[in-house]
């Protein structure tokens, strides 16, 4: 599969805004419950995760996505989607990796999804303070060793 390419409204489930793979299209993409993505939204690149549900695959649009691409639930948008074939991984900042292998963590982070590695990483990183990063720190390893 080289690439895809269609037309599609953004819907609105529950609490989120969701771009949903036409059911023909998503059959195109394989059998894999998470698939990396490179999309392409109204012109716009976006890096993200296929999920696959109920015979097609879909994924949410968060708001800054929606305000980058000019688009929200209801919108009717154009899209593109290329497999992401790349090695998938996420620069562990030193501190953070110290802490993880300390507390016998790092298996657990490891076996996080790359979005959720990243969500960890990025609020480590984003920290202002000292403190605050050491804070986010204690959390990330607490939330991975907690039974």
């Amino acid at each position: 599969m080289s690439r895809i390419a269609f037309s599609t409204e953004l819907v609105k489930e529950r609490n989120a805004v969701r771009l949903c793979v036409p059911t023909e299209l998503a059959a195109t993409l394989g059998t894999a419950r998470l698939l990396p993505a490179l999309l392409t939204i109204n012109g716009h690149s976006i890096q993200a995760t296929l999920h696959k549900m109920g015979g097609t695959y879909m994924t949410a649009v968060n708001k800054a996505v929606q305000q980058q691409v000019g688009a929200t639930a209801g919108d009717t948008v154009s899209v593109t989607i290329q497999l992401d074939t790349e090695e998938q991984g996420v620069d562990l900042p030193e501190d953070l990796g110290a802490a993880l292998a300390d507390a016998g963590a790092q298996g657990a982070f490891d076996r996080l999804t790359l979005f959720r590695q990243r969500e960890m990483v990025k609020a480590v990183t984003s920290a202002k303070k000292p403190e605050t990063r050491a804070r986010r720190i204690g959390q990330a390893v607490d939330s991975l060793t907690r039974d």
